[in-house]
């Protein structure tokens, strides 16, 4: 997707967005959006961004893409709106009849009347041939 004649990229992205780029095989994470730092384009080269936690409303974070032309002229910028979206299981992991989203016992469980965590009764039967 990089334009003609482009020979590097920079990245800048907003705080709720982490970001990596693989060349050559080896990893570097950009930590923050105003590092500067330019890698080469080439074929093999990755950028993998993801986001930390979930939106508070719709395209909060944005991925800025700019390419460089051999000597370091910029041609040309491409940008990716993002919304982080959150998935939680949550249960009534002290087994009170409350369903509660940082219950402490929701990581671990703990067997019989006096127990805590999640009980998952699963379907294994086939329900047809």
């Amino acid at each position: 997707a990089a334009p003609a004649g482009a020979v590097s990229f920079a990245v800048k992205h907003t705080e709720g967005v982490s970001m990596e780029v693989v060349c050559q095989g080896r990893a570097e994470v950009g930590s923050t959006p105003s590092s500067g730092t330019r890698w080469p384009l080439d074929e093999g080269t990755v950028l993998r961004f993801s986001m930390n936690r979930a939106s508070t409303e719709v395209n909060d974070n944005k991925v800025t893409v700019s390419f460089y032309a051999e000597g370091g002229q910029p041609i040309n910028q491409a940008g990716v709106f993002l919304t982080g979206i959150g998935i939680s299981l949550d249960v009534d992991a002290d087994r009170d009849g409350v369903v509660e989203k940082n219950n402490p016992n929701k990581a671990s469980w703990t067997w019989g009347p006096e127990g805590h965590g999640a009980i998952l009764l699963v379907s294994c039967d086939k329900e047809s041939p």
